[in-house]
């Protein structure tokens, strides 16, 4: 039946794409399950930006299939990736998998050797791939049925992705050492897995503070949350918190936005509204959210569902002091035991935070983040790629 409705959905458009003649000269890999790059929201999305300028770098033409409603540019590459736009519904149950649809068939057309599939959802169309001939490879960004905001239908059709994946892949790659085990539980005659980490980039301190007088921010002054707005995160939790703590001269701030306006974005904009001491400051990216880095008093991942979290990750690489639930993805990353709470619990949220903004917080963390290198990231994938062709 979902056959029928993507050959549907992709008919009469699907040709509008065969403008453009890809070198011959060296490995073709097209990259699916991410919404696009460069600066779009998620951590799917930043993985990509990072890692596949880098494989092009090594000699590999790559390909990024965009979803083009999500897309605001007109850019038809970046740092050396081609970048294809295919138009999608933008609807949160169905676009992942037309567009992987659509994105399959481009590759085949256009001859690619490696399609590279992100995400369990879009996993499920790993057959078709292997069907027309197109290796795959698959990488795992977490059990993506765990998140609240799907329901069970759509649960039931992201665990066949990952199962699908998982038997049809040619190559799994994992993010973490967590969802290894998880999958590895589930899927125990399994030998084709790698683990590669997400990672993050050398950032220098910012040194300007435009954007937090924008904000009416204080260097130090400011709790900082980054991330999508979606229940899984645990926003309300931390807003929650916050505001029975009522820590004087301290501001909340969380960076991100949602996909969907939906009513958990609501109930969180509801939450904030007449709250002098909190900022919903949308997603941004740069210059700007260095400086939220940097002169952030504390960081904050109250999550209930990660994969490997990026947004944690570059908070370290700012050596700022950072609170985390205790889920498997943040515990993984090896904090000081006092840098964890207990996922979902309130008040152990409220007692972690106010323990952290009694110690003098202006000095910053040193973290060892020798494992999340992405230039050492892209040259384990590349040995992916080679021993499927090679």
């Amino acid at each position: 039946m979902w056959v029928k409705i993507l050959l549907k959905e992709t008919c009469g458009k699907f040709f509008d794409y065969r403008t453009r003649i890809l070198c011959t000269n060296s490995m073709k890999i097209f990259v699916t399950g991410t919404r696009g790059i460069p600066d779009i929201l998620g951590g799917v999305e930043t993985h990509c930006q990072e890692l596949f300028p880098r494989i092009a770098e090594m000699g590999f033409d790559i390909t990024i299939i965009r979803r083009k409603s999500y897309v605001k540019d007109t850019m038809t590459e970046y740092k050396n990736v081609r970048l294809i736009d295919i138009e999608t519904p933008k609807k949160k149950s169905f676009e992942a998998i037309v567009h992987t649809f659509k994105a399959i068939l481009e590759a085949k057309f256009q001859k690619a050797d490696i399609v590279h599939i992100h995400a369990i959802g879009p996993a499920l169309l790993v057959p078709i791939a292997r069907l027309l001939g197109i290796k795959v490879v698959f990488t795992h960004h977490g059990p993506d049925y765990d998140r609240d905001k799907w329901g069970k239908f759509a649960k039931w059709i992201l665990r066949m992705g990952e199962k699908t994946g998982m038997y049809y892949a040619n190559h799994i790659i994992v993010i973490s050492e967590h969802i290894r085990r998880m999958i590895q539980q589930k899927y125990p005659d399994k030998k084709n897995i790698t683990l590669i980490y997400n990672g993050i980039n050398p950032v220098f301190p910012a040194r300007s503070t435009e954007h937090l007088q924008s904000l009416d921010l204080t260097e130090y002054g400011y709790i900082l949350a980054v991330g999508r707005l979606v229940k899984e995160k645990g926003f309300d939790k931390l807003i929650e918190a916050f505001k029975q703590l009522s820590p004087v001269s301290i501001k909340l701030v969380i960076a991100g936005d949602a996909d969907y306006q939906d009513e958990y974005t609501q109930k969180l904009k509801e939450m904030c509204k007449e709250q002098k001491n909190i900022r919903l400051v949308g997603f941004i990216k740069g210059e700007k959210l260095a400086q939220l880095y940097t002169y952030a008093r504390i960081f904050v991942l109250p999550s209930t569902h990660e994969g490997l979290p990026i947004a944690l990750l570059e908070a370290m690489s700012y050596n700022c002091p950072v609170l985390a639930s205790d889920i498997p993805a943040n515990k993984e990353i090896g904090l000081p035991e006092e840098c964890y709470f207990k996922s979902g619990d309130l008040s152990c949220l409220q007692q972690a935070l106010k323990k952290q903004l009694e110690n003098a917080q202006t000095e910053r963390v040193s973290y060892n983040l020798s494992a999340y290198n992405w230039t050492n990231i892209a040259g384990q994938t590349k040995e992916i790629y080679n021993s499927l062709i090679l």
